[in-house]
């Protein structure tokens, strides 16, 4: 399974580290949901501790660099989630639906799998960039304005969505540069309406 993170994933872990600020607005959003399938979840940044989950990751590069004791993983695409119809109480991915192959397939396929919520962690592309990006890496910020589906992507596929920004600390502590530098938008789903095209028994 050649996955993109298979190649610039190396060594992730060593400059990515969780902001407990980001992290608990994360798991705010995820409420009393007692289940959780992290999809898209690399080496197991922003999983929370305090209920069970399953994390879900194409790249084999992310999977060896997860940390002893943490979630079960499962190697799996994102739009062809191994698990039945509401077999978890929520669905998560954080900075990850823009990497996927079919976007519109993975968020069918997280409400599929969600009983309640769907939890996403993005950027919106119609928000303005950091400064330090606009004035010195403008092309960083239009190739992420093609990559990154909009509220209204998300909207097409979940329903209607809850959008909530989630403000980057200056002192942040999580070492990629969208942590860092944006403010990204938590979208979350209470009312799933679900496309079903592929059940799983």
């Amino acid at each position: 399974m050649a996955q993109l993170f298979d190649q610039i994933g190396l060594g992730y872990r060593d400059y990515r580290r969780p902001d407990p600020r980001l992290a608990a607005a994360i798991t705010r959003a995820l409420n009393r949901t007692d289940t959780v399938v992290n999809v898209g979840a690399g080496a197991g940044s922003y999983e929370p501790s305090d209920r069970a989950v399953v994390a879900v990751e194409p790249a084999m590069t992310m999977i060896r660099q997860r940390h002893a004791g943490s979630a079960p993983v499962v190697q799996a695409s994102a739009t062809d989630l191994p698990f039945r119809d509401e077999g978890f109480a929520a669905a998560l991915a954080v900075l990850t639906v823009h990497h996927w192959p079919d976007r519109a397939r993975g968020l069918e396929e997280l409400a599929r799998v969600a009983r309640q919520r769907v939890v996403v962690v993005t950027w919106d592309p119609s928000s303005f960039g950091f400064w330090l990006t606009d004035d010195y890496f403008p092309d960083l910020i239009e190739i992420d304005r093609r990559i990154f589906p909009t509220v209204a992507d998300f909207e097409d596929v979940l329903g209607r969505v809850e959008v909530q920004p989630l403000l980057i600390p200056y002192d942040c502590v999580d070492g990629r540069l969208p942590d860092r530098d944006r403010r990204k938008v938590l979208t979350r789903a209470d009312q799933l309406r679900r496309r079903r095209p592929r059940t799983r028994p």
